[in-house]
């Protein structure tokens, strides 16, 4: 009979596996990073477009807005579309593909505790949607001379927002069988949601019930909060953006702590 003292036993940690969490990070960035020219440049690209058609080819078209030239105005707002969506895109796709080829092992095998892989996923996320938002910002500069006023609100919109739709992805990927699925909620959800956020335009000048709609969507406040950090006015409440951006991010670490629990669409 086997002594159970010899038996080997799964290792315990005290906390936090911080090697795990190091190593599922970083596979996420590198898994990114290797295929930067489509998950970096052409972001960017998308974005010059953008400041080309907005700005460019309207130049001296379009009115400051509350004394803000339009192209300094609608920079921070493409720079955090950009956070955002690529935020989302990360997580979602590395989880779908997990799926659908069976590497899924990869991360639920090793002792990764549910609140670790929420860190790890939503913490690779955060980084390419930061990541392209740095380099958005660069090269916008040319067409826009954009200035800081406060580095903290733009820290804060920033980190927040891009954890935030990061663990929205990890929902979308867990959810999604097929990547047509996942393209559905990408280009029906997420991509209105910013494209109707104030992000070319100021949400005061849309027709009721549009106005009043526009200050129930969760993005506005975040592109708002970015852009007054740049620009130094907000059009809605900023304390109302800080606020609620601390409330979802927090939500969405609990949500994706219980989905990653219970293992759902991974262990069944």
């Amino acid at each position: 009979m086997t002594d159970p003292s010899t038996t080997p036993q799964p290792r315990r940690y005290d906390g936090i596996n911080w090697i795990g969490v190091q190593t599922l990070y970083l596979r996420e960035v590198r898994r990114f990073w290797k295929v930067g020219a489509q998950t970096v440049a052409a972001p960017v690209v998308t974005t010059l477009l953008y400041m080309l058609v907005f700005v460019v080819a309207l130049k001296g078209a379009r009115p400051p807005l509350h004394g803000t030239p339009f192209a300094e105005f609608v920079a921070p707002g493409l720079i955090m579309m950009a956070i955002l969506n690529n935020a989302f895109a990360n997580a979602s796709s590395s989880l779908i593909q997990a799926k659908i080829m069976g590497t899924s092992t990869d991360f639920l095998t090793p002792p990764l505790s549910p609140l670790e892989l929420t860190i790890g996923f939503s913490l690779g996320a955060a980084t390419r949607g930061i990541a392209v938002g740095l380099v958005t910002a660069v090269c916008v500069l040319p067409f826009a001379k954009m200035g800081v006023t406060n580095i903290a609100v733009i820290l804060w919109f920033g980190l927040t927002a891009s954890l935030m739709m990061g663990m929205l992805g990890v929902f979308a990927g867990l959810w999604a069988e097929k990547f047509d699925q996942l393209a559905a909620v990408q280009n029906f959800l997420i991509m209105p949601m910013t494209f109707l956020s104030g992000t070319f335009y100021l949400v005061d000048n849309l027709p009721e019930p549009f106005a009043t709609i526009s200050l129930f969507n969760p993005i506005f406040y975040m592109i708002d909060g970015f852009r007054s950090g740049f620009i130094g006015h907000a059009e809605g409440s900023l304390w109302v953006g800080v606020v609620m951006s601390a409330v979802l991010t927090l939500v969405m670490s609990w949500a994706c702590w219980s989905v990653f629990k219970s293992g759902w669409r991974l262990k069944s």
